[in-house]
């Protein structure tokens, strides 16, 4: 079986799903891929610790507001993903406990991108919870988990490589990104290609545009069990899209 990438992806909002452009990079992207034999994906939206698995066949999470009703009838009814949660229930280190949840389904953080990337919905996804916002931490649980790429399972981290809501005056998708997520993105994009892991986990106080382009870390940290997950940390990867939806960057990374 050959050996599944690791992803880092921005995931957007609902909208995500009418934008033919953002869309059609994120589904080209993913018909790319070698086929999944299963998801792995942690979200920005699901801070949990212990670590949490989602529940097979779960209603989705929709954890947004003030979008169109059209949104919150979606459905993505994937395969039973029971033998996924029990296999990485599996792989986490005795002493740390793994919550199986009973009812939580995917939530929008992992439902909307999928929903783009592997449209037939015919993949089992099992999403797991971000236990803490400490990079190095999330480095060794993506390291824990980089076995799973061998027995085709692909890995998604899913956050936003630049998130400040708060400090965005416009809501458009092809609104101007403001300085600050400029110059994160840029800083980021450069570190990346550099595979500097150290570089990259000091965001808070080596990269430009701080504290606004991360006012909190739940966005960013998904990049860091991708990194894990790869067959060595400071490999630079591929990165796969740039530019800015809604003024934030959406910079998405594949390593190997």
């Amino acid at each position: 079986m050959e050996r599944m990438p690791a992803l880092f992806i921005g995931h957007g909002a609902p909208p995500l799903l009418d934008d033919p452009i953002w869309s059609a990079e994120l589904n080209g992207w993913a018909r790319d891929l070698p086929a999944p034999k299963a998801i792995l994906i942690v979200s920005a939206h699901w801070e949990s610790a212990p670590v949490s698995l989602s529940a097979s066949g779960a209603e989705l999470v929709y954890d947004f507001g003030g979008f169109a009703p059209k949104y919150y009838n979606m459905r993505y009814d994937t395969p039973d993903s029971t033998a996924l949660a029990a296999r990485i229930a599996a792989m986490m280190p005795t002493g740390q406990p793994v919550h199986q949840h009973r009812s939580r389904g995917l939530d929008h953080g992992a439902w909307v991108p999928l929903k783009i990337m592997f449209p037939e919905a015919d993949i089992p996804v099992v999403q797991m919870s971000l236990p803490t916002e400490d990079p190095a931490t999330l480095m060794a649980l993506g390291e824990r988990l980089r076995p799973l790429r061998d027995e085709g399972v692909l890995i998604i981290g899913s956050g936003f490589l630049t998130h400040g809501l708060p400090f965005l005056k416009e809501f458009r998708i092809e609104a101007a990104p403001p300085g600050w997520s400029t110059d994160f993105d840029a800083w980021a994009a450069e570190a990346l290609a550099r595979g500097d892991v150290d570089e990259l986990a000091q965001y808070r106080t080596k990269a430009p545009g701080m504290p606004y382009a991360h006012p909190t870390a739940e966005h960013y940290t998904p990049l860091f069990v991708t990194l894990g997950a790869a067959n060595k940390s400071d490999d630079p990867g591929e990165q796969k899209i740039d530019g800015f939806w809604m003024g934030l960057s959406k910079r998405s990374l594949q390593v190997a």
